[in-house]
Parts: C-alpha cells; structure tokens; sequence
C-alpha cells in the first residue's frame, strides 16, 4: 500500500489539523480543496499554530460538508464548479471575527455554507449576499451552458444546510443595484468576496462600490482574476496593500493596513 503523501501546502500543520482538511475535502467530495495556509498567514497575520487550531475544527463540520456533498448529488451534479478555498474563507473568518461579510455570486452556496459556519462558531456577525441566478434550460445541462446554473426546481443557495441560515442576509438581483445600497446600510465591511461577473468594468465596480467602506485590517478577494485583467492589482495599489495570489492560482487577495490611506 502507498502511503499518502502530505500536500506541502498543509506539512507544517498538526497531525490533527493536516487529516481533519482531509476529512472535510473527501466528506466535500473536492479533492482541490487543500487549505493553503501561507495564503491564510499573509491575509490574516495568524501563525501556523493558530491557523492549524481552526482547521482542527473542520472535524467537527464533517456533517455540513457531507450535506453539501448529497445536495449537490442530489440535483444531478456529480461535480460542480465552486471556489476552490472553502477551508481558507471558514478559516480566515474564524481568525478575524469580521461584523459583516459581503459576497457577489452565490450559486450552490459553498462559499457561503463555510463562511456561514465559521460565524457560527464565532457567536457574532452577518453574511450579506449578492446573487443574480442563472438558470439551466433543461433537465440536463447541455454543453455551453455554464456550470454555475441553477438545476431545475433549485434556488440561490440551495446547497447551504438549513441549520447554518440564521446568518445569513441573502438578496437576489444585479450587484450594481444592489451593492451600493448594502454597502451604505452596514457600519464596515470586514470581508468581501467577489465572484460573480468576471469581468475588469464588473469587479472595478464592485471594489470601487466597497472601496469607503472598508476598515483597517479589512479583506478584499476575488477569484477568476484570470479574466479581469489589472482591476485587482490596479485597486491594492491604490490602497497600499499587497496582492496576495492563492499558490499558483487565479484567487487573490488583500489585506488593508493597520492605518491605511484615506479611502
């Protein structure tokens, strides 16, 4: 028998904590979803000891994951495209115990489902959605279709266990409708995801929308960046802040000074 070979990104952590993410990615049924913990350093100021303590807890959100698993299957999609850092958003809210979370693009709702329950298990705090559906023609997804559309007889978030909702603020309809007023309604944002419309005019927008309304020590991340060219970059410059690339991925993020410049 093969013996299985510990993923670097995971080698500095606790026994616990390196088969618990092992657990919660077979119970996930995403093999790709490996915590990166240098990624979670650089975005929360963490060390390697406290960020193996809150990935021990994936042990305990075994259930959730295997939920998510059996909705998925249970809607026709053996595999479906998803963030692929469910672990790192559960752990970086666990350590920075943000009021208010806002996400653009939801689907299924796997990024929602951990940010959900690492605020649950901090005992405070909101997530603030943001979703415009797109809905699968058929019973079947036909070639060409994206793989973010709603199954038939499926909602936004449908793939988000019941128990995990009370949190949860989730409101459909275009992000440039939206997100200004929500972003005026809130006293901060503490962590803001993109990952709706991948385009440089759609995330220049959303950034610029949240742009007066972050603090210090707040988190931008968006994923796919891959397709909006020099939007993030352009924006943590203007900010100060580094640009922190998830491995070799198209998953990014930035995490505002502790006195950044005025916004």
């Amino acid at each position: 028998m093969t013996a299985r070979r510990t993923p670097p990104r995971l080698a500095s952590l606790s026994p616990a904590a390196r088969e618990a993410a092992a657990r919660a990615r077979r119970a996930l049924g995403d093999t790709r979803a490996v915590p990166n913990v240098a990624w979670i350093a650089a975005l929360t100021g963490a060390n390697r000891r406290e960020i193996g303590a809150v990935l021990e807890e994936l042990e305990a959100l075994l259930p959730v994951e295997e939920e998510i698993r059996h909705r998925h299957l249970s809607a026709g999609r053996d595999s479906y495209a998803q963030i692929r850092a469910p672990f790192d958003l559960f752990a970086i809210v666990r350590l920075l115990r943000p009021e208010h979370i806002v996400e653009a693009g939801v689907s299924s709702g796997v990024s929602s489902a951990h940010f959900l329950a690492a605020l649950r298990r901090n005992k405070r705090g909101r997530l603030h959605s943001i979703d415009l559906p797109l809905r699968q023609k058929g019973a079947r997804l036909d070639r060409g279709e994206s793989s973010v559309a709603l199954p038939p007889g499926r909602e936004t978030g449908w793939a988000v266990p019941e128990r995990l909702r009370d949190r949860w603020d989730l409101r459909l309809g275009r992000s440039e409708e939206l997100l200004p007023a929500l972003a005026a309604e809130l006293d901060g944002i503490g962590v803001f995801l993109h990952d709706d419309l991948h385009t440089p005019a759609h995330l220049s927008f959303e950034l610029e929308t949240i742009r007066p309304h972050l603090r210090a020590g707040s988190v931008v991340l968006a994923d796919n960046t891959v397709w909006t060219g020099e939007a993030f970059p352009r924006f943590a410059r203007s900010l100060g802040a580094r640009l922190v690339r998830r491995g070799r991925s198209d998953l990014v993020g930035l995490r505002l000074p502790d006195r950044p410049p005025a916004l």
